[in-house]
């Protein structure tokens, strides 16, 4: 299937993407290509589920229930302007009754940037200085990630209300390995290098690379722990941060989704996975059957290792270092649940013996 990149002029055919402010519809562009469908082919089906929203751009669709034509879009009517058949489950089978092109766009996206558009009217002024675009690629990556999608918006305009903004210099530590935990970074320009010091080496070895829309710091404020690396300035840049209070009531909290015993049980059997962040030791004295071990501290550096089409729930010996995972989890699109009191609550875990 051939696909290109989509043209603004094109999405501002689109209603409501035709009201969307320049930086979100250029947000939107990036993250949408015209697609091509053959004649014949569906698009989607009646009863489908899947959040995506259509946009017909080029041919003809006809929409059709119980093997019925129910109705016929042409591109570039009145009708066109509009989703295809909105609303789920839907309602319609959509089938190509010619070649076409069309778009699929990602329906939470969508309307985190209507919403945010709709709703951050704040005086962009307040955090703009020195040149920097408040409005460029740091903040539309927040937007996009499906952490912010769970976030009301409310909550979102006052994130970026509460940020502060700082400029660093290559080599300043913005965080230092061992000490308390007080503000939540994103980075909005530069790169930062995260290192982490081991017994065996003082220097501390280079976990990852951070750049624009990259955030750190959230370990230590959710587990209410110390800082578990060192993150430095590797070029200038300029960090927006957000306090520790302002990030556990506003970001933390509507972001995890804790569940009991009960309902972690229902959910690993339904499909879901056991993911335990505790220490290996730990997990082998006590843990739960088929539970997979990730300790918290490799939770970024084992993604790759991770199904996004997977549900996980996370869980540790109180709840404390699962929370902290189970974060990072959802705010790179993972579906985590963090199991309610630890496994001292868990009738599943299991002590074990030589």
């Amino acid at each position: 299937m051939d696909e290109r990149p989509i043209d603004l002029a094109v999405l501002k055919i689109f209603s409501p993407l035709d009201g969307l402010k320049k930086e979100n519809l250029l947000a939107l562009a990036r993250k949408t290509v015209v697609r091509e469908l053959e004649a014949g082919r569906v698009l989607f089906k009646e009863g489908d589920t899947d959040k995506r929203t259509f946009y017909l751009v080029a041919g003809q669709v006809e929409l059709r229930a119980d093997d019925r034509i129910m109705g016929v879009i042409r591109a570039g009517t009145a009708e066109a302007r509009t989703a295809l058949a909105p609303g789920l489950p839907r309602r319609f089978t959509a089938r190509a009754a010619m070649d076409l092109e069309y778009i699929m766009i990602d329906s939470d996206l969508l309307d985190v940037l209507l919403t945010w558009d709709q709703t951050g009217q704040y005086e962009v002024a307040e955090l703009r200085g020195d040149g920097l675009d408040v409005t460029g690629d740091w903040m539309t990556t927040l937007l996009q990630t499906k952490a912010f999608h769970r976030i009301p918006p409310a909550n979102i305009q006052a994130i970026f209300m509460r940020m502060q903004r700082l400029n660093y210099r290559a080599g300043d530590i913005i965080i230092k390995q061992g000490t308390e935990g007080d503000y939540f970074y994103v980075v909005v320009a530069g790169k930062c290098v995260v290192t982490r010091e081991t017994p065996l080496n003082k220097e501390g070895i280079k976990l990852a690379e951070l750049g624009p829309g990259d955030s750190f710091g959230e370990e230590a404020l959710i587990a209410e722990a110390k800082r578990n690396a060192t993150v430095t300035m590797s070029a200038d840049g300029t960090l927006m941060r957000l306090g520790k209070h302002d990030f556990q009531t506003l970001l933390n909290e509507p972001l995890l989704q804790w569940v009991d015993p009960q309902k972690a049980r229902e959910i690993v059997a339904s499909g879901g996975k056991w993911l335990d962040v505790r220490l290996p030791s730990e997990f082998q004295n006590f843990r739960i059957d088929d539970a997979m071990n990730i300790p918290l501290y490799f939770i970024r550096l084992k993604l790759n290792a991770l199904d996004k089409n997977t549900q996980y729930v996370v869980c540790c010996d109180t709840g404390r270092r699962s929370s902290a995972a189970a974060y990072i989890l959802s705010e790179r699109g993972f579906e985590a649940y963090v199991l309610k009191g630890g496994l001292a609550a868990s009738e599943a875990a299991r002590s074990r013996t030589p």
